[in-house]
């Protein structure tokens, strides 16, 4: 399996980024082997929902993905909570570097914002590798679970994008279920009551207070 991510840049110079508490693992419809004769198999090496669902063992009511959270809990109940917590801790990290690697080659536009989703595998080490990062990541749904989950990010990055007077009437805030208050690796600090974006790294504090 692998971890879908979802960060949110809004500024690169200097660097601003918000990961999301929402995402979601994909699994393979396939036991993973690393037998060299099957490698040519999606069904085991990709899991892609494009690819997956085409599977006769595809499963359409949960689309092969787990909630992150469910994951987090699965994990830190077999490894423990400190190696999970250090696991997500590295994740952050691995987004924080990769965006400061292309930093200087983006065109910085205050009136601008990425929204990015950050494919993740984790090996029996529970050290974490980048695969790759997708710009505007695909937002359609295989699932109602899904839909929801993606809705709720659209909605999250306008509320930290949107200036709260941009709007004559803001919107009512989104009811949060209590599965949100998860506890997470990353720092707390929505732009919103009810947002689920947290901030990750803000390199203006660094910046202010090497003055």
């Amino acid at each position: 399996f692998d971890l879908r991510i979802y960060a949110l840049v809004t500024s690169y110079r200097p660097l601003k980024v918000y990961v999301h508490r929402q995402g979601f693992a994909r699994f393979t419809t396939a036991k993973y082997t690393n037998d060299v004769t099957t490698i040519d198999n999606e069904y085991i090496h990709l899991t892609n929902v494009a690819i997956q669902k085409h599977s006769d063992d595809y499963n359409a009511n949960h689309g092969g993905k787990l909630s992150l959270r469910n994951l987090r809990l699965h994990l830190e109940a077999v490894y423990g909570l400190a190696a999970i917590d250090k696991l997500f801790e590295d994740i952050g990290w691995i987004i924080v570097h990769s965006l400061k690697a292309c930093q200087n080659v983006i065109i910085n536009d205050r009136h601008c914002f990425e929204c990015y989703g950050y494919d993740i595998m984790i090996d029996a080490k529970l050290k974490p590798w980048l695969i790759e990062v997708n710009a505007s990541p695909s937002l359609s749904a295989s699932t109602e679970s899904d839909r929801i989950m993606k809705l709720g990010i659209i909605s999250d990055v306008l509320d930290i994008v949107v200036p709260p007077d941009f709007l004559e009437q803001s919107r009512a805030p989104r009811a949060r279920s209590t599965e949100d208050d998860s506890s997470t690796a990353w720092t707390a600090e929505p732009t919103r009551e009810e947002s689920q974006f947290e901030l990750l790294y803000n390199e203006s504090t660094e910046i202010d207070a090497e003055r």
